[in-house]
C-alpha cells in the first residue's frame, strides 16, 4: 500500500532543453517550426496518397503508414515541450507520464516493424516483379500493417507496465523533457533488473528479427539491382530503395543507441540529442526523404491541391 502511494501521488518534474532565459524564445520558435513543417509535410503526402487512385498501391499505402507514425511522434512530446517553454511548469501528473511514454514506445515499435515490412514489399517489387501482385495484395497488406501496430501496442504495453510498477521515492526530475523509458527508470529506488531484462530480451529477439528481415532484404535488392540491364532502371531502383536505407539508418541508430543499453550508461545530455533527432528532426525530413523527390508523389499533390482549390 505504501508503495503505491508513493508511486501514483509523486508529479514528474520534465527538463528543459535549455536553462538560458536568453534562448528560450529562439528554442520556442525553432521546434514550433520544425513541429508545423513535420504536419504539413506528413499531412501533404498523406492527402496525396489518399486522393490519387494511382498511389493506391502496396508501397504508398505502408508510406501513409510511416507518414501517420511521423505525424503521432512528435505529436506526443512537442506540445508538451511548448507548453513548458510558455509557462515555465514543467510538471507532468503520473498519468500524463505513462501515457506519453506509452505512446512513444507504441509508436517507435510500431515503425521498427514497418520499416521492415516495406523492406520486404521492396524486395518482392524488385527481385519478383511478375508475381509482385500476386504476393503483394490487398488482404496480405492489411494484415502486415494491422501487425505492425498490434505489435507495436503490445510492445509498449509490457514496457510501460513495467516501467511505472517500480517505486519512485523522490525526487521525480526526469532528465529529459518526455517521459521515456531510460530516464524514467533511473529515479526508481527500486530494482529495475526485471524491466531491463526484459527490454533487452525483447529487443534482442522482436527487434533483431525486424532489422534482419530489413537488412536481408535491402541485400537482395541491391543484389537484383547491379544485375539489371537498364541504367534507367537501376537509377530509379536505386533513388526509391536508397532514400528507404536512408530512413532505415537513421531510425534504427538513433533507436539503439536509446533503448539497447542498461540504466547504468544513461548519459541525460547525450540522450536528449539522440531523442530530438528521432523523435522531432527525423519525422520531418522523413518525407523530404523518401517521398517528397518522388515525382508521382508530387504529382498527386498538385493534383489535390487544384481540386482543393477548385472546391
Amino acid at each position: 500500500m505504501e508503495k503505491a502511494n508513493i508511486t501514483a501521488s509523486k508529479y514528474f518534474y520534465l527538463t528543459e532543453l535549455s536553462d538560458l532565459p536568453e534562448v528560450r524564445i529562439s528554442l520556442f520558435v525553432m521546434i514550433l517550426l520544425v513541429y508545423l513543417i513535420t504536419l504539413a509535410g506528413n499531412g501533404a503526402i498523406l492527402m496525396a496518397i489518399g486522393m490519387d487512385v494511382h498511389l493506391h498501391t502496396p508501397m504508398y499505402f505502408f508510406l501513409s503508414n510511416l507518414s501517420f507514425l511521423d505525424v503521432l511522434c512528435p505529436t506526443v512530446t512537442v506540445p508538451k515541450m511548448l507548453q513548458i517553454f510558455m509557462s515555465e511548469d514543467k510538471t507532468i501528473s503520473f498519468s500524463g507520464c505513462v501515457l506519453q511514454l506509452f505512446f512513444l514506445i507504441d509508436v517507435v515499435g510500431t515503425e521498427i516493424f514497418l520499416l521492415a515490412v516495406m523492406a520486404y514489399d521492396r524486395y518482392v517489387a524488385i527481385c519478383s516483379p511478375l508475381q509482385y501482385t500476386s504476393i503483394m495484395n490487398k488482404r496480405l497488406c492489411a494484415q502486415l500493417a494491422a501487425g505492425t501496430w498490434i505489435i507495436g501496442f503490445i510492445n509498449s504495453m509490457v514496457h510501460t507496465s513495467l516501467t511505472f510498477t517500480l517505486s519512485f521515492c523522490g525526487p521525480n526530475k526526469v532528465n529529459q523533457y518526455y517521459c521515456d523509458i531510460p530516464p524514467v527508470r533511473a529515479l526508481s529506488c527500486s530494482s529495475t533488473y526485471l524491466p531491463e531484462l526484459v527490454l533487452l530480451l525483447v529487443a534482442g529477439i522482436l527487434g533483431s528479427s525486424a532489422f534482419l528481415v530489413t537488412l536481408i532484404s535491402y541485400i537482395y535488392i541491391i543484389s537484383a539491382i547491379l544485375c539489371m540491364r537498364s541504367a534507367e532502371g537501376r537509377h530509379k531502383a536505386f533513388s526509391t530503395c536508397g532514400s528507404l536505407l536512408t530512413v532505415v539508418f537513421l531510425f534504427y541508430g538513433t533507436t539503439i543507441a536509446t533503448y539497447v543499453r542498461p540504466t547504468s550508461t544513461y548519459s541525460p545530455k547525450q540522450d536528449r540529442i539522440i531523442s530530438m533527432l528521432y523523435g522531432i528532426i527525423t519525422p520531418m525530413i522523413n518525407p523530404m526523404i523518401y517521398s517528397l523527390r518522388n515525382k508521382e508523389v508530387k504529382r498527386a499533390l498538385v493534383k489535390a491541391l487544384r481540386w482543393k482549390r477548385f472546391s
